[in-house]
Formats: C-alpha cells, sequence, structure tokens
C-alpha cells in the first residue's frame, strides 16, 4: 500500500515537473519545449534523486556508519577537483572524458578518506564524518584557491550549487549511465550486506571483502562524478533517504534498494517542483531547497535515534 502511494506520488511529481515552467504548453512550440527541455530535465531530476540515494546508502554499509555519504566523505569535492583540472587544462574534453576523469579523482579522494578513518583511535559514529568533512573542505578550499586565481569562481559556483535549469536535449544524455551503475549496485546488493557485517563475517562466507569494497566504492564515486558534471551538488540527500528507508525496512540491500531509489526521486522530484514555484517565474537551485529540507530532517534524525535492531531478512 505504501509502495503504490509512493509510486503515484512519483507519477504526479513527474507530470508537475513536466508542466511547470514558463513556456506556454499550448502553443506551436509546446512539443519542441517537452522534447528539448521539460521531459530532459524530468528524467535527470529523477535519476540524480535515485542514483545519489543508492550512492549514499551503498556508503553507509561499506563505511559502516549512518552519518556518511559522498559529500561528507570528501568523495563529492575530489570529483570536483578532478572536473576542475579538466576544465583548467582540456577544456575541450567530451562530457563523457570529464566525468571518467572525475571518477578517477572521486574514487582516489574515497579511497584517502578510507584510509584516514582506519587511523582513527576511537572510531565513533560522529567521528568518522567530520574527517570526511574536514578532508573534504580541504579539498574544495584547495579548488576555490585556485579558481579564484583563475578567475573561474563562477564556474565552480555552478558545480557547488544543484541546479536543473539548464538540462537541454543534447547534454543529458550522460545521466543514463547512473541507470545502469543503479543496476549494477543492486546486482550486487547481496554481496554488500555481507560486506556491512564485517570484514571477518565476510571472508568466513568466502567473500573477497577488498574486491567488493573497491567495487561498491567504484560505483559511489562514478555517480558521484556524473551526477556532478549533469547537475552539480546535491547536498544531504544520501544522507537523509537511506537512513528514512532503513527505519522501514532494515539493512538487507536487497529489500531496502528499491525503495531507498523509490524514496530518492520521489523526493528530489518534490524538491525541484518547489524550487520552481517558490519565486515563479524564477527558479531556485534545487541544492538550496535540498539543503534547507534536508538539514531539518537530519536534525530530526539525530535526535531520535532508531532503536536498535538486526538485519532483516
Amino acid at each position: 500500500m505504501i509502495r503504490a502511494t509512493m509510486l503515484l506520488a512519483l507519477v504526479a511529481l513527474a507530470l508537475a515537473s513536466i508542466l511547470v515552467g514558463v513556456g506556454d504548453l499550448g502553443g506551436a512550440q509546446a512539443q519542441n519545449i517537452l522534447l528539448t527541455s521539460r521531459i530532459p530535465r524530468t528524467i535527470t531530476v529523477m535519476l540524480t534523486g535515485t542514483s545519489l540515494a543508492i550512492a549514499g546508502v551503498l556508503m553507509q554499509m561499506l563505511a559502516r556508519n549512518r552519518f556518511v555519504e559522498p559529500s561528507t566523505t570528501g568523495t563529492t569535492e575530489s570529483a570536483m577537483l578532478g572536473l576542475f583540472i579538466v576544465t583548467v587544462f582540456f577544456p575541450g574534453f567530451s562530457m563523457m572524458s570529464k566525468m571518467l576523469v572525475a571518477s578517477v579523482f572521486a574514487l582516489a579522494g574515497t579511497f584517502i578518506f578510507i584510509t584516514l578513518i582506519h587511523r582513527l583511535p576511537l572510531r565513533s559514529p560522529v567521528m568518522v564524518p567530520l574527517v570526511g568533512i574536514m578532508f573534504g573542505g580541504i579539498v574544495g578550499s584547495g579548488v576555490m584557491f585556485f579558481a579564484y586565481r583563475l578567475d573561474l569562481v563562477q564556474s565552480l559556483g555552478i558545480w557547488m550549487n544543484g541546479d536543473f535549469s539548464a538540462v537541454l536535449k543534447g547534454r543529458y544524455e550522460l545521466i543514463w549511465l547512473v541507470a545502469v551503475l543503479c543496476g549494477l549496485a543492486y546486482w550486487l546488493a547481496d554481496r554488500f550486506t555481507v560486506v556491512g557485517m564485517g570484514r571477518d563475517f565476510a571472508s568466513n562466507l568466502g567473500l573477497n571483502y577488498k574486491w567488493v569494497m573497491a567495487a561498491g566504492f567504484s560505483l559511489v564515486s562514478m555517480i558521484a562524478a556524473v551526477t556532478l558534471v549533469i547537475a552539480g551538488v546535491v547536498p544531504f540527500l544520501g544522507l537523509i533517504v537511506p537512513n528514512i528507508v532503513s527505519r522501514m525496512r532494515g539493512d538487507n540491500l536487497r529489500l531496502s534498494m528499491p525503495w531507498v531509489a523509490l524514496l530518492g526521486a520521489l523526493f528530489v522530484l518534490a524538491c525541484d517542483v518547489i524550487a520552481r514555484l517558490l519565486r515563479y517565474p524564477y527558479e531556485i537551485p534545487i541544492a538550496t531547497v535540498v539543503g534547507v529540507i534536508g538539514s531539518v530532517l537530519f536534525i530530526y534524525l539525530l535526535l531520535n535515534p532508531p532503536r536498535k535492531k538486526g538485519v532483516r531478512a
């Protein structure tokens, strides 16, 4: 019943996303507006929400911490560093090439974060994301410094504030790659669930712990890179959605991942519609709306911790 209600809400919000806009859909240009702007934007919004939510739940499972996601582990900032370097030294690169370079940097940043937290004397649930935020802050500050020196602050600002207003036909097709990445994540869901129980447990079951960890972090890094190239940074999403679903459905990724994907798409669609209506006909960057709503939900989750329970079968 809940899933059916969420699917109906998703369809309703998708239609609202297609219909909301300054252009008149009753005129002669209606088909061009739909195919060039509205439909590509709606698809991008849904796939971004789905993929970032799945990236968040993967990161939390692999790091065994409820308070991590790509934007609190330095992954997003590292991807931004790669994108910045490509923009400065190889401005003629295609979007696919930029995504690949950003993925490599995101993966490197993720493994630096993992190395840092393994060296912590006390890995408290709060200390781990704090280290990630500090590491991401260092990387982000370095990018900001060089962007200022090279007069690229405006470009950096576009990446840092998620925005779907520039999504058009011919500039969004790379986002379909995250659908493939999410499919791979679901295919490996059982392995990620086992790895989330610890190295010894996974090894005793005959699982290649290092291979699964590398595969999971590679998927997270590629998702973060693709969404950054297409839409910019969307904060809190990978943190909020997995925690909400975990309270409802448990930690078995095979069962919870479809819910994570659905709620992620629903949440970002709702925020996108709100961003387009608050100052209509002007538009607020979706990162601002997601940041405000996400911070409120995050505070609620912190003040209302879940009851202890095992992995739901």
